[in-house]
């Protein structure tokens, strides 16, 4: 299910002395090859990052693309073969314990719950380890069972909840200690809609008042849009794109169009628009015909409108189709045509 690294109590900080702080994260030229000769696998490939204070960036990639030996490197978890990693100032392969005073992680496909334990029991365990005891930390455990909607739940055994329940006592424990690093591998797998709604806004509220940096890896790509405020793509170990959200998706909007015309089209004004404009999508609805095009600029769209004219054809609706992050996710990779997802 999940895995946490934790550690050593969060170190304290003050608004006076946080301008002066380094960023959460730096990565520079990291490099992890796995074997030798012609069977080496370069499964990160000289990756640079730098990721401000506060900041929630998603890490997308194809499979094989490097996202697990990446983030695995920046927890010290993998010993790259190039490169350095610092979290909040310190070198994350030559200080490992000191990092993890600021690092929780929660890595998918692990267990880190003591499913025997309570839920509360867990939280102040994992706490523990990190030298907090249970009254400095009640306040902060209190308020992490209300918002993952797990108080009533909190004195039952892990093993007897539901596998959504048991994803957010994962997450809880991550957070037990008030890190102000986080990393979450697929953090709602296996939460139901409400409850990856409230997981959207805790970490949101987390980064925006309690200026904790996440670094989240999710085939969710609602979650990444909805969480984050940058994006890296990966792809052959390698960083393709490195964007705000919102600039990624503006880059292809009012590229994609639903056009409706009244009646039916004709074979060969039909074979025009595919060959000239890559019409697709092709729907018939009563006395009404559809088709989705996807344009260079916007001028082209007075080009489709100027063959729809010639064969007659009267507009019904024009219809702008914005991108998602998947969209963007598939254009960026090259992977529109098909293949594999993050």
């Amino acid at each position: 299910m999940s895995a946490n690294v934790s550690l050593d109590q969060r170190p304290e900080s003050t608004a006076a002395d946080a301008a002066d702080l380094p960023p959460a994260i730096v990565v520079e030229g990291l490099t992890k090859v796995y074997g030798d000769g012609d069977d080496a696998v370069r499964a990160v490939d000289g990756v640079d990052l730098s990721i401000e204070r506060g900041t929630t960036v998603g890490v997308l990639g194809p499979n094989g693309a490097g996202k697990t030996t990446t983030i695995k490197s920046l927890l010290g978890l993998v010993l790259p073969d190039a490169g350095t990693v610092e979290i909040a100032g310190v070198d994350a392969h030559e200080s490992p314990r000191r990092v993890y005073r600021h690092v929780g992680a929660m890595l998918e496909g692990a267990r880190n719950v003591y499913w025997k334990l309570s839920v509360r029991e867990n939280l102040e365990f994992f706490a523990a380890l990190g030298g907090q005891s249970v009254p400095e930390t009640r306040e902060r455990h209190d308020r992490l069972l209300d918002a993952f909607d797990l108080a009533a739940k909190a004195d039952e055994p892990v093993n007897d909840l539901s596998r959504g329940q048991k994803q957010k006592v994962s997450l809880a424990c991550t957070l037990a200690r008030g890190t102000d690093v986080v990393f979450l591998d697929e953090p709602t797998l296996g939460l139901d809609v409400e409850a990856s709604l409230e997981l959207r806004r805790e970490l949101r509220r987390l980064a925006e008042e309690e200026d904790i940096t996440i670094v989240l890896s999710s085939h969710d790509m609602d979650v990444v849009e909805d969480i984050c405020d940058r994006v890296v793509i990966l792809s052959e170990g390698s960083v393709i794109a490195d964007d705000p959200v919102d600039d990624l998706v503006q880059v292809f909007e009012t590229q994609a169009y639903r056009v409706t015309v009244e009646g039916p089209v004709a074979e060969t004004t039909r074979t025009r628009l595919v060959r000239e404009f890559d019409a697709d999508g092709w729907t018939e609805t009563g006395d009404r015909t559809g088709f989705d095009v996807t344009l260079a600029d916007g001028d082209a769209l007075y080009d489709v409108l100027d063959v729809l004219r010639a064969a007659g054809l009267s507009l019904v609706d024009i219809d702008g189709q914005d991108p998602d992050l998947e969209e963007v996710f598939l254009e960026v990779t090259g992977r529109a045509n098909g293949g594999d997802g993050t």
